[in-house]
């Protein structure tokens, strides 16, 4: 008998009374193969059922902020570009934005052309940083032309106290929305309020505003009744100790020293002491979305301090990088945002050493380790609650609530951490010294 009709009669044999070939038992009985384990869930709360992670690991709260509608005379009217917020605490927290637009309702679905119709289903249908003035908001801008771009260059010409007011530029807020202070004897000293912030390190609670088109810092006291220090020379653009040129965002030191991102024209980063005394500055001009060489930057749009290590991380927001320097503005490192296009918006570091972002090309809040890692990202850009359209500002309470100022919708927003949300995907708490 050839070896081959033995080999198929063992095997014949084997199948019969269910011999082992390797792990499975090969018989008419076998058992059938299991199915594959299920991956571990992604979503923020592990195995919710039908999950899409909308807003993160956050729930929105609808309603919050109350509209600027609601105050007697502004009927008709609402937030414009919303570009930054801050909260002391969640019965205090400081939206900045720029002046009212209309409060109109989303308009039906018209024919512009061969197929092209508007407003799309499902997106927004206004963009209030472009309808709000002033314009000549990037990179290179001029603010001294701010308002003749806002107008537009051919008629239908843009009319204040028509298609925007410049109004309610800096409004307090409690938990549930109440509008509780208005400060608007500044609004006719601003024109583009850019960021907001109280300092960790300030007993006092200080409100520090940065305007990008006065080229200038303002200090008020918490109530805002009084201003107390300017830095910068209002409207006079330099990279000096006593000038900026449109700077954008500020980070503070354990002992009240601070650095400011300076800014969409200028190309460096400043640092003053704790009395707002300039110290040294560090950064220069580079070629605009090809930098590679350290210390080169444009359009430097955020800073932020790791207070356990002392380095300071600097969002190179036009070569697509983080930056980091040590303290005296020594280049140390970098990491690049590897995606294409990219466009951070702000840099902010928690109490838990890891870094807070929202990417205006990608349209997501992001949440990296120092070392650039990604941890979590979500975001939706539609016209619900809770969707996110161009993040500028956002700032998180004691309670962990997470709050966003939108440039591109208009709108501020609260979200709280939902149940059982994996406390790894929350953005952290900031850095509390002087008040809690």
């Amino acid at each position: 008998m050839s070896k081959m009709i033995i080999a198929l009669l063992a095997l014949a044999i084997g199948l019969a009374i269910g011999i082992p070939l390797g792990d499975r038992m090969m018989s008419g009985d076998a058992e059938p193969a299991t199915a594959a384990a299920a991956p571990a869930s992604a979503s923020a709360v592990a195995d919710a059922i039908g999950a899409q992670d909308i807003s993160g690991p956050y729930d929105v709260v609808e309603g919050w902020p109350k509209d600027l509608a609601t105050l007697p005379g502004h009927e008709g009217w609402t937030y414009g570009s919303a570009r930054g917020i801050f909260a002391e605490s969640p019965n205090r927290v400081y939206l900045l934005g720029g002046g009212e637009l209309p409060n109109i309702q989303r308009p039906s679905r018209m024919k512009l052309g061969p197929s092209v119709e508007f407003p799309i289903g499902g997106v927004p249908f206004r963009n209030a940083n472009q309808l709000t003035p002033p314009g000549g908001g990037g990179s290179g801008s001029d603010p001294a032309k701010g308002m003749d771009l806002w107008r537009g260059s051919a008629p239908p010409y843009r009319e204040l106290g028509v298609d925007a007011r410049w109004e309610h530029s800096i409004v307090v807020v409690n938990a549930q929305g109440d509008i509780l202070e208005g400060w608007t004897q500044w609004d006719s000293m601003m024109k583009r309020p850019h960021a907001v912030y109280v300092s960790p390190y300030d007993a006092q609670k200080h409100v520090w505003v940065v305007d990008d088109h006065t080229h200038a810092i303002y200090k008020f006291t918490n109530d805002g009744k009084t201003l107390v220090q300017t830095i910068g020379t209002p409207n006079v653009a330099g990279a000096d100790g006593t000038h900026f040129d449109r700077p954008t965002f500020m980070a503070w030191m354990p002992d009240g020293s601070f650095y400011v991102s300076d800014g969409y024209n200028g190309t460096r980063v400043a640092k003053f002491d704790a009395s707002g005394t300039f110290l040294f500055d560090f950064g220069m001009r580079g070629e605009s979305g090809k930098e590679t060489r350290p210390g080169y930057m444009n359009n430097v749009h955020g800073v932020a301090v790791d207070v356990e290590t002392r380095r300071v991380f600097v969002n190179d927001r036009d070569n697509h990088r983080i930056q980091i320097f040590d303290e005296n503005g020594k280049y140390l490192s970098e990491w690049k945002i590897n995606v294409n296009p990219s466009s951070l918006h702000f840099v902010e570091i928690s109490a838990d050493r890891t870094l807070a972002t929202f990417d205006r090309n990608t349209h997501k809040m992001l949440k990296y380790d120092l070392d650039g890692r990604l941890i979590y990202s979500w975001g939706t850009v539609a016209d619900f609650p809770g969707t996110v359209w161009g993040v500028h500002g956002m700032s998180v309470d004691q309670e962990g609530n997470l709050y966003v100022a939108e440039v591109d919708s208009g709108r501020f927003q609260k979200f709280s951490p939902r149940a059982g949300a994996n406390p790894a995907f929350l953005i952290g708490k900031p850095v509390y010294s002087a008040w809690k």
